[in-house]
């Protein structure tokens, strides 16, 4: 369910909840997806990679907190605009809505990734990668 909200300060009209897609680094704009728990980085029609512990090296929760001290390798890595700049960073404090997360991804083969998704599919890949 998607909510709409007339929101009188902007004069737009704005969707609530996570994108559940990558909105900045390595596959800007592909969509995330989780089945029966196999949660999924749609990059092409056919082609697509399973977050698990085979493809993932690190991630870190982007929050106000985080965004403040930045003291694991991949919060430095994005702290320094190697992937986000300014735009990744607003983002990251725009996702403050319940039930949204942002995380940063850090792949096995060095791609960087900066990810909007929902409760459902944070629990989901948090535990995948335990």
């Amino acid at each position: 369910m998607v909510l709409f909200v007339i929101d009188k300060f902007q004069k737009g009209l704005r969707i609530l909840g996570a994108k559940n897609r990558v909105i900045a680094g390595d596959y800007e704009g592909s969509m995330i997806s989780s089945t029966f728990g196999v949660i999924t980085l749609s990059i092409g029609w056919t082609k697509s990679i399973e977050l698990d512990k085979k493809s993932i090296e690190d991630y870190e929760l982007i929050n106000e907190k985080s965004r403040k001290s930045a003291t694991s390798a991949v919060g430095r890595a994005f702290v320094g605009g190697v992937v986000l700049g300014p735009v990744g960073w607003l983002a990251g404090l725009s996702a403050k809505s319940k039930g949204t997360h942002v995380v940063a991804i850090q792949f096995k083969d060095d791609k960087k990734s900066l990810i909007e998704i929902n409760d459902k599919i944070y629990h989901a890949l948090v535990k995948k990668l335990f």
